[in-house]
């Protein structure tokens, strides 16, 4: 028995306009799909792509793979990492997912 056989149940009496209050919830159910799941995720593909877009040589990045390097050379589609020892790779550019972040000590308390 699949969840649309319970449909016609839960539509009321005929003639009462049930159809009305399942479009109702139908809208209802997309409107929150769209708001949770994909403005989220709009708005974190744009950052990606302009953080991509604003790396220079220099930068500390990770990339999917993790990673940790430091950016030697920038071409149109792929990066050049340093990542120490005189090991550099060449990876895509859309590999890099985030700028490396420094570790700093604790303050000690007293």
């Amino acid at each position: 028995m699949t969840i649309l056989s319970f449909l016609p149940l839960m539509a009321g009496p005929e003639g009462e306009g049930g159809g009305v209050a399942q479009l109702v919830t139908l809208v209802l159910i997309i409107v929150v799909f769209y708001v949770f799941l994909i403005l989220p995720q709009r708005k974190q593909q744009k950052s990606l792509k302009k953080f991509r877009e604003s790396m220079q040589k220099g930068d500390r990045v990770v990339t999917t793979g993790g990673i940790y390097g430091k950016v030697s050379d920038i071409q149109e589609k792929t990066i050049t990492l340093d990542v120490g020892n005189s090991v550099h790779f060449k990876v895509d550019k859309n590999s890099v997912v985030s700028a490396e972040q420094t570790e700093t000590a604790p303050a000690e308390k007293k």
